[in-house]
C-alpha cells in the first residue's frame, strides 16, 4: 500500500515537472534570446577589430574588387556572418556582400553618430545588425554593417528549446525523486516507529522518537488515542445497547466481516423422542444463553460440536444447517466426534482436567496424555472445519471457553489475517493452581496467538497475566494487559458477560400471579408457602449440597419457618458418564431425601428436587412465580442464572441471595451477597430474604435490573467486537510495514 501510494506521487511530481518546463519557456526564450545578442554583440565587435585595418587599406586603394573578394572570404570562414556592408562617411555605398540587398548606408547617420546595434528579421531569423564607425589614423574613414546570425535563431532556436525543455524536465525529475525517495525514507521510519510503539505495548506512551520526527509523530499518536478514547466512549456509555446497535457496529468497525463462533456446546440440537419424532431442543448452558442472540444479530456462523441423535439427518452435505429452526439467520456447521474422541476431549481433559483446576471446588483434576492429545487433535479438526468456513482472509473468529484453549494458534496457521477472540466463561486460577497442569506451556503458548483473551473480571485477568509471566518468556504490559509473544501482542480484558435485554421468553410468558399459581399448582407446593429457587446444571461448583445444608439449618434456627418456605431444585443432568458427577448427584439425592426427612409433613416438603432439563420458557416461568433466588456458586465465572432473575421480574420484586464466588457479585451488588461455603451465614441471608419488605425489594430489583438492562449480553458482544475491530485498524498498519530499526 505504501509503495503505491509512492509510486502515485512521484507521477504526479513528474506530470508537475513538465508542466513547469512547459510554463517557463517563454521565460527560458527571453533569456536564450538576450544571451544571443550579447554574444553576437561581442562576436561582431571581434570580427571588425580583425578587419577594419585591412579594410581601411583597400578602401583608401578604392579596390573594389578586392574589397567584395574579401567579404566573401570572410562568410565563408565565419558561417554566422551574414552580410557585410561597408558605407563612406558620406552615405555612399563603398561595397556589400551577395546577400546584404536589406541593408543601405544613406541614412544611416551623421559621421560623429556612435556605434549601434538593432535586430534584422529575415526569411532565416533573426539577425544582429552591428554597426561600427572606422577611422584609422591615416585612412579614410569609413562604417561597416555586420550581420550576424542569432545564436539561436530559426532552427538552431528550436534545438535550444528542446534541449532547455529536457534539461528543466530532467531536473526537475531528478528533484522530485530526490524528494520522493526522501519522503519514502521517512515515512518509512515513521510508520515504523508507530508501529513499534503498538507492537511494544507504547501505545499511550510518549515513546521514543528522533527528533526531526516527534512532531509528526506526536500528532499522529495523539489522533490515534482520540479516535480510540472515543470508540471506547461509544461503547461503554452507550445507553440503549440493542440488537441494530450491535448491527451497526458489524457494519461501521467491522466492515460487515464474517463472524465465526466455536464452542463445543450447540445452539440448537435436533433429537428424536421416545415416539420417534424429531424435536429441537436447546441445551441448558450460560454459554449458549449468552451467545445465542448475538448470532441472531450478527449472522456469521456458529461452529459447534453435532452432540443430538438426529444431528446428522438435518444437515446439508457440508454439514450445516440454518437456524432458529422458527426464522432462520445464521449457519450452524457441525462437527462430528466419535464415543472415544467425545469421552478422551469433552469428559476427560476438558471436564476431568481443565474445569476442576479452574474452579475452587476441590476436586482434584484429572491429567491423561492420552486425553490430551486426542484434545489436542479434536483442537485441529475444529481448525479445519473454521478455515473451510471463512469466507474471507480475515473474518472474526470468536473461540468459546477451555475446550478449545488451542485453537488461536491452530486458526492463526490457517488464516493467518484472522481477527481471534478466545473468552474465557470459567475462572482463570491462580499460577500455582494452574502450574499442576503437565501442559500448562503449550496451553498458554497456543492462547496467546489470540488477538484478544477474555475473562469475567479484571482478578482472573491479573491471574492470566501471572500466569503467563511465571511459565513462559513473553513481555508483559501490566498498565495496558497486553502480553506480546514472538512479534505477536494479545490484549487481555475483563467482559463481564450477561443475557439479551429483554430475554425473548418473557413475550410468551403469563404475569406474575398467573405464574405463582402455575408453578405452585405443578410442584405441589402450597400458595401460602415462600418458594426459594434453584436452577443450574448438576454440577460440584454450583453448591447445591451446601444450598440443602443452609435451607437445614435456617429451618433448625427458625422452628417458626417450617411449613412456610420450600426450596425448588431445578438440576438439569450433566456429565453424567464422570464419576464425580455421578457421585454427587447421589449425594445430593441422599441430602434432599435426609432434610426431607427431618422436616417434611403431609402437605410440605421444604426441598423439591427436579432432576431433568428445562426448557428456556419453563425456567422464566419459574423465576417469575420464586420469592427468592439462591445462586450460592462455589465458583463461578459469572452465573447468568441471577441476571436472568432479574431481567424476568418486571414486577420489581422477588430477593437474589448470591455467592460472593460468582463473577455476578461484582455487578449485582444490591443482591444479598453470601461465602458459600458457610451455611450459616447463607441460612441468615435465607431469613433476611423472607423477612424483607416489598419496599427494600422493590429498591434493591430496581437497582439490579438497571445494571442488567444497560450492561446486557449486546454490549458485552458490542465491546469485544469494537476492540477487534480497532486491532484490525492496527493490524492494517503493519501490512506491508518495514521493522523498526
Amino acid at each position: 500500500m505504501l509503495k503505491l501510494v509512492a509510486f502515485r506521487h512521484v507521477l504526479a511530481m513528474v506530470a508537475a515537472a513538465a508542466i513547469v518546463a512547459w510554463l517557463g519557456m517563454p521565460y527560458f526564450d527571453g533569456l536564450l534570446s538576450a544571451w544571443s545578442r550579447v554574444t553576437a554583440e561581442s562576436r561582431a565587435r571581434k570580427v571588425m577589430n580583425a578587419i577594419e585595418s585591412p579594410l581601411s587599406n583597400m578602401i583608401d586603394a578604392n579596390d573594389r574588387e578586392s574589397i567584395r573578394d574579401y567579404l566573401k572570404n570572410l562568410q565563408l570562414e565565419d558561417s554566422r556572418v551574414a552580410a557585410v556592408v561597408l558605407c563612406g562617411a558620406d552615405g555612399s555605398t563603398i561595397a556589400r556582400s551577395s546577400d546584404s540587398s536589406s541593408i543601405a548606408c544613406k541614412g544611416d547617420g551623421e559621421p560623429g553618430e556612435t556605434n549601434s546595434n538593432w535586430l534584422v528579421q529575415d526569411a532565416s531569423g533573426s539577425l544582429l545588425a552591428s554597426r561600427f564607425r572606422v577611422h584609422l589614423p591615416g585612412h579614410t574613414a569609413f562604417r561597416a554593417i555586420i550581420l550576424r546570425r542569432m545564436l539561436a535563431a530559426g532552427s538552431d532556436q528550436t534545438i535550444w528549446r528542446k534541449f532547455a525543455f529536457a534539461f528543466i524536465s530532467v531536473t526537475a525529475l531528478v528533484l522530485a525523486l530526490l524528494v520522493a525517495l526522501l519522503a519514502w525514507w521517512l515515512l518509512r521510519r515513521w510508520v515504523a516507529l508507530l508501529i513499534s510503539d503498538i507492537r511494544g505495548g507504547r501505545f499511550f506512551e510518549d515513546a521514543w522518537s528522533p527528533r526531526f520526527s516527534q512532531p509528526i509523530l506526536s500528532q499522529v499518536r495523539k489522533v490515534l488515542r482520540e479516535v480510540e478514547e472515543t470508540q471506547r466512549r461509544e461503547i461503554d456509555y452507550r445507553e440503549n445497547w440493542t440488537p441494530q446497535a450491535l448491527q451497526q457496529v458489524v457494519k461501521e468497525q467491522l466492515q460487515s466481516e464474517q463472524i465465526i463462533v466455536v464452542s463445543n456446546r450447540q445452539p440448537y440440537s435436533h433429537m428424536r423422542d421416545a415416539d420417534n419424532q424429531l424435536r429441537v431442543q436447546l441445551p441448558a448452558s450460560g454459554m449458549v444463553t449468552a451467545l445465542e442472540p448475538i448470532m441472531r444479530a450478527c449472522s456469521g456462523v456458529w461452529v459447534a460440536h453435532g452432540s443430538g441423535s438426529a444431528d446428522r439427518e438435518v444437515v446439508d452435505r457440508n454439514d450445516r444447517i440454518r437456524v432458529p429452526p422458527e426464522a432462520p439467520v445464521y449457519t450452524l456447521r457441525r462437527v462430528w466426534l466419535s464415543k472415544e474422541e467425545e469421552a478422551a476431549y469433552y469428559y476427560g481433559f476438558s471436564n476431568e482436567g481443565l474445569w476442576p483446576l479452574c474452579h475452587l471446588a476441590y476436586v482434584r483434576p484429572a491429567f491423561r496424555q492420552s486425553d490430551w492429545q486426542t484434545y489436542r487433535a479434536v483442537n485441529q479438526r475444529f481448525a479445519d472445519a473454521v478455515a473451510s468456513t471463512a469466507e474471507s482472509r480475515s473474518p472474526v473468529v470468536l473461540i468459546q471457553d477451555f475446550h478449545f484453549s488451542l485453537l488461536p494458534l491452530m486458526v492463526r496457521e490457517r488464516i493467518p489475517q484472522a481477527t481471534i477472540a478466545l473468552f474465557w466463561h470459567v475462572p482463570w486460577p491462580n499460577a500455582e493452581t494452574f502450574g499442576v497442569c503437565p501442559w500448562k506451556r503449550d496451553i498458554l503458548l497456543h492462547m496467546l496467538r489470540a488477538d484478544i483473551l477474555g475473562f469475567h473480571t479484571l482478578y482472573h485477568c491479573q491471574n492470566f497475566l501471572a500466569t503467563a509471566d511465571r511459565f513462559i518468556e513473553c513481555q508483559i504490559n501490566q498498565e495496558h494487559m497486553t502480553v506480546t509473544l514472538r512479534g505477536h501482542t494479545c490484549h487481555v480484558a475483563p467482559y463481564p458477560i450477561s443475557i439479551e435485554w429483554p430475554p425473548r421468553w418473557l413475550a410468551a410468558e403469563p404475569d406474575i400471579a398467573t405464574a405463582r399459581r402455575e408453578v405452585r399448582s405443578t410442584y405441589g407446593i402450597g400458595e401460602n408457602v415462600h418458594l426459594a429457587l434453584g436452577v443450574e446444571r448438576w454440577d460440584f461448583t454450583k453448591g447445591i449440597v451446601e444450598r440443602f445444608q443452609a435451607l437445614e439449618v435456617y429451618l433448625e434456627q427458625q422452628p417458626a419457618a417450617r411449613g412456610s418456605v420450600t426450596l425448588l431444585q431445578i438440576a438439569a443432568p450433566s456429565r453424567s458418564e464422570l464419576p464425580a458427577y455421578r457421585e454427587l448427584q447421589q449425594r445430593t439425592l441422599a441430602e434432599a431425601a435426609r432434610v426431607n426427612g427431618r422436616f417434611a409433613t403431609d402437605t410440605w416438603k421444604p426441598i423439591v428436587l427436579v432432576g431433568e432439563h428445562q426448557e428456556p420458557e419453563s425456567v422464566f416461568r419459574l423465576y417469575r412465580a420464586a420469592d427468592v433466588c439462591v445462586v450460592n456458586s462455589l465458583h463461578d465465572g459469572m452465573n447468568l442464572v441471577a441476571k436472568e432473575f432479574i431481567a424476568a421480574r418486571d414486577d420489581e420484586d422477588g430477593v437474589l441471595i448470591l455467592s460472593t464466588f460468582a463473577g455476578a457479585s461484582r455487578e449485582l451488588v444490591e443482591a444479598l451477597l453470601v461465602n458459600p461455603f458457610d451455611v450459616v451465614e447463607t441460612a441468615s441471608a435465607i431469613g433476611a430474604a423472607l423477612a424483607m419488605s416489598r419496599d427494600e425489594r422493590r429498591e434493591r430489583m430496581r437497582l439490579m435490573r438497571s445494571t442488567v438492562q444497560d450492561n446486557n449480553v449486546y454490549r458485552w458482544a458490542g465491546r469485544m467486537l469494537t476492540d477487534a475491530a480497532r486491532i484490525r485498524q492496527r493490524q492494517s498498519l503493519r501490512i506491508g510495514a518495514p521493522q523498526a530499526s
